[in-house]
């Protein structure tokens, strides 16, 4: 076996190791649900309505669908980096990890961004992505007091998930990477680029034509009178 291969079966021991070491995911479901109630939400069911399904994927892991074996091989690669690598965090991170960092975060750097590689492989091990992408979106904030896609469809548009037109759904799907920063009351111009961001990723997917794309960038969107502050 040459030199190579040992250091890769090393890693990939390692990396198994710290894996069954971490705690389990069977309560992941109970934990959003915790999320929601405490801020008054409403949960949303699985499956996350397409469009905007498709947006998020688009923007935040494009590779979400691939092969659930394609996620464990990538997860314990990331966390194998990570340990010889002297850069540290391996970043990239995937709806699993991101969704493990909402459930489960112990605070930042490198030893907490190599729990969270981990416990996303134990999470798209154990739930489907139908599932998972569901917890994501309910578990996390789109900004003024909205938790949860539920919240925000509401919130920002008057209307449920599942009516929200490719305008709305790239708007909303933008938002949780920086509320604040992309807050359409305050800051519409920054919340309009990441929504052209989020049409053109949908494009690259081949989710939309650059004519359907185009359509919803020029839509005009009327935002429901905010009652609340970031």
């Amino acid at each position: 076996m040459g030199a190579g291969a040992l250091v890769l079966l090393a890693v990939l021991i390692g990396t198994t190791g710290y894996e069954l070491a971490l705690p389990g995911v069977a309560d992941a479901p109970a934990l959003v649900t915790q999320i929601v109630r405490s801020h008054h939400g409403s949960l949303g069911r699985p499956p996350v309505p397409p469009k905007l399904a498709m947006a998020v994927v688009a923007v935040e892991d494009e590779n979400f669908y691939a092969n659930v074996a394609v996620d464990v091989v990538d997860g314990l690669a990331r966390a194998g980096v990570a340990i010889f690598s002297s850069q540290g965090d391996p970043g990239g991170s995937t709806i699993e990890q991101q969704l493990a960092k909402q459930l489960y975060s112990e605070g930042a750097g490198l030893a907490a961004s190599l729990r969270d590689l981990g416990l996303g492989v134990k999470l798209s091990l154990t739930y489907s992505k139908s599932k998972i992408l569901a917890m994501y979106l309910n578990s996390v904030y789109y900004g003024n007091q909205y938790w949860g896609y539920v919240a925000a469809a509401q919130g920002y548009f008057g209307v449920s998930p599942a009516r929200l037109d490719w305008a709305q759904a790239a708007m909303l799907a933008g938002l949780p990477q920086a509320p604040t920063a992309y807050d359409p009351y305050l800051h519409f111009g920054l919340a309009k680029e990441r929504q052209q961001h989020v049409l053109a990723q949908l494009v690259v997917n081949h989710d939309l034509s650059a004519a359907q794309a185009e359509a919803a960038l020029r839509e005009r969107l009327h935002l429901i009178p905010r009652t609340t502050t970031s």
